[in-house]
């Protein structure tokens, strides 16, 4: 019943213990030793505020999480590089760092880097660590957390990557509650980004969620049922990227042909786009495009990098789309092998959402009727045609979801940061 109620605050759907009360049919005795233990373990603040003017009765306590307990320790890593975050409960990301000069060739010197780097986060919060979470752009079985093919980051097959994670937090001296070795857990990044946007963003109330989004190299999917990653048998299950959309398309790194990831990730988008430079004044600041409810600015935060082939997309897109017709066209071009491989999984899965990520974040925004005329054109009975389509709404998604693999263990059980 404690993690339960915790799972309520930190999903935000508990902000007050009245609400809490409500929601899991207890009395507000009850409610309120529960409410007690969680706050006397430094994971959630109670306020019982001044009654509102006007307003009849005893006014409910408001529920937040500690601004002074324990952090999580999130770190992505892509073909680019990595960033670390600490991230508290509620998805609230504390401090981010980053490093986009490529990774180390040996997976313990990458491995190496990022744990210094959450070393000094953590030195600067002045705060405890509760567990250690890893989001990685590549299939991982989840029995070990060893690597499967990493095919865009050249490691090795096999790649313990959670073991590796393990050591060089504990050889940086992060430890987690207790003292004790920080316990760490490694998933694929977009299963990652899918569980964040289910706990804290538009994902929020949906039973079959699904996620399609480029990654700084090639696509990805995830699938999160009542509230679960779906993984397969092994933690290889939903590699949505290497759906095929052209039986005679390009080579893709898997072995197959017209993979999802190579005909329509950031690199073809690029190569479709490339051209002459749009005339003078056009693609100017009226003619950007952003996801809804975003303001479009450079350098906003969890943008990726320009220096990044993926950042270098969004910003073509973004900068030149309503000014030049080959990014139109290179955009619908996209949109419609997305719609194609989109439209495949929903046939296959029946998800009530649909949540679209990285680069196709901003396509959705730049033509939604396209991708929805792509995807409804190939469902049977035009059943696909109501399942919404949603942009990410999370910067950081990735970590915010490598951060709940870390805070999994202490949802289970709130005691665990007790030591």
């Amino acid at each position: 019943m404690l993690g339960k109620a915790l799972m309520l605050i930190h999903t935000g759907r508990a902000p007050t213990r009245s609400v809490l009360t409500s929601a899991l049919g207890v009395t507000r005795a009850t409610a309120g030793t529960l409410v007690g233990e969680l706050r006397d373990l430094g994971l959630i603040e109670v306020d019982d505020g001044a009654q509102a003017a006007g307003r009849q009765g005893r006014p409910s306590h408001r529920l937040s999480v500690g601004p002074a307990g324990p952090v999580a320790l999130a770190a992505e890593i892509h073909a680019d590089g990595y960033r670390v975050a600490l991230v508290g409960l509620g998805g609230h990301v504390i401090a981010v760092t980053s490093a986009l000069h490529g990774l180390a060739a040996s997976p313990a010197r990458a491995l190496a880097d990022v744990a210094g780097a959450g070393a000094a986060l953590l030195a600067a919060a002045g705060r405890p660590c509760a567990a250690a979470g890893l989001a990685i752009a590549c299939a991982v079985d989840r029995r070990d957390g060893a690597l499967v093919r990493p095919l865009y980051l050249g490691w090795p097959d096999g790649t313990p990557a959670r073991d590796l994670f393990t050591g060089q937090l504990r050889r940086a001296g992060v430890t987690g509650p207790g003292e004790r070795p920080v316990a760490c857990f490694v998933a694929n990044d977009i299963n990652c980004a899918a569980l964040a946007e289910h706990r804290h963003g538009v994902g929020q109330g949906a039973s079959h969620l699904l996620m399609l989004a480029t990654g700084h190299r090639g696509v990805g999917g995830a699938l999160v049922l009542d509230g679960a990653i779906y993984s397969g048998s092994t933690g290889l299950g939903m590699e949505a990227g290497h759906v095929s959309v052209d039986a005679g398309g390009r080579r893709c790194p898997c072995g197959s042909r017209g993979c999802l990831s190579v005909e329509a990730d950031a690199a073809r988008f690029l190569a479709e786009a490339s051209g002459p430079a749009p005339a003078e004044g056009q693609g100017s600041a009226p003619g950007q495009v952003s996801a809804p409810g975003q303001v479009s600015r450079p350098g906003q935060a969890g943008e990726p990098d320009q220096a990044t082939e993926l950042g270098r997309a969004i910003a073509v897109l973004r900068r030149r789309y309503a000014g030049d017709p080959r990014v139109r066209d290179a955009a619908a071009i996209v949109l419609d092998r997305v719609g194609a491989g989109l439209a495949g999984l929903v046939n296959v899965l029946n998800p009530d959402r649909v949540v679209l990520g990285g680069l196709y974040r901003y396509l959705l925004a730049a033509d939604p009727a396209g991708l929805r005329d792509a995807v409804t054109a190939r469902a049977p009975w035009g059943r696909g045609a109501g399942i919404p389509l949603l942009p990410a709404s999370l910067e950081h998604g990735n970590l915010v979801g490598a951060a709940e693999l870390a805070w999994q263990p202490v949802l289970d059980d709130p005691n665990f940061v007790a030591g």
